[in-house]
């Protein structure tokens, strides 16, 4: 499916404003890739004809479908394994000690992507701090997507994605067979709760109000000054010993001065700068 170079900047130039991903000139083919099964449902004739659909009208469905076809939705359980780690055995154990006598704890996973994340970040609660499970916990996790955030909400993974990542001990413990397919038990699901979320727009949370955030593998996608304004937000919600996880490839590394990195090995774990 071509794509002539006015079509491309004008899908280029709406992907940027609305969800902050950068697509170089290089990359003509992923909106090829992504966009022509859009198309194809649309009953279109081309990229020009979908461009055409969205020009000069108000951001509606189409808009938007446009935007969640160009999201990058690759993850999976314990990704990296040494974020997790650090959680398990750095972050955690003096947060909790901490937070037992006001007994709250909030964390947000800001990219859920398809669940595997916060679902992550779940386990390990339930399975290394059960008395956490008698506070309030509020265990928040959002997508840009609405049909990310649909499949967060089911739980249901095939027998590809729980074998990427995921211990066998945590899959039996976790999930029931449903079918071909690995469902996440409902107690589990009950933790977490899924939300529609932009970056670039409002954010359901207060000054100080979160002691863990993970942002991981989405600053990656955006230009300095997206990265700096997001970064800058997540430092404002913060509590003073909070904690945020990044990805391999991500830093606050002159984009704000207001973390530093915390001392986990390859962990992408930062804190708050003291004054």
């Amino acid at each position: 499916m071509s794509l002539d170079a006015t079509t491309f900047a004008y899908l280029r130039d709406l992907v940027r404003e609305r969800s902050g991903i950068v697509l170089g000139d290089d990359k003509v083919y992923l909106i090829e890739t992504r966009l022509s099964p859009l198309v194809r449902s649309q009953n279109l004739a081309g990229l020009p004809a979908l461009a055409a659909a969205l020009r000069g009208k108000p951001f509606g469905p189409l808009h938007k479908a446009v935007i969640e076809a160009m999201t990058t939705n690759e993850t999976f359980f314990f990704r990296d394994l040494h974020p997790f780690e650090a959680l398990k055995k750095e972050v955690l154990p003096p947060m909790v000690a901490a937070r037992r006598a006001q007994r709250r704890l909030s964390v947000w996973c800001a990219a859920a992507s398809s669940g595997q994340e916060p679902y992550t970040l779940a386990m390990i609660i339930r399975e290394h701090f059960p008395e956490v499970l008698t506070w309030q916990l509020q265990m928040i996790a959002t997508d840009i997507s609405v049909e990310m955030i649909a499949r967060c909400k089911k739980g249901l993974y095939s027998q590809l994605e729980v074998n990427r990542g995921l211990p066998a001990p945590l899959l039996i413990k976790n999930f029931t067979k449903s079918e071909m397919d690995w469902q996440i038990k409902e107690e589990l699901r009950r933790m977490v709760d899924f939300r529609e979320l932009n970056l670039l727009e409002s954010w359901p949370f207060q000054p100080q109000s979160l002691d863990i955030v993970f942002c991981r593998n989405v600053l990656i996608y955006f230009d300095v000054e997206t990265k700096k304004k997001i970064l800058g937000r997540i430092r404002t919600l913060l509590r003073p010993d909070g904690f945020l996880f990044l990805g391999g490839a991500e830093t606050t590394l002159n984009l704000d001065d207001g973390f530093e990195r915390a001392p986990y090995e390859k962990a992408g774990c930062y804190r708050l700068r003291k004054p």
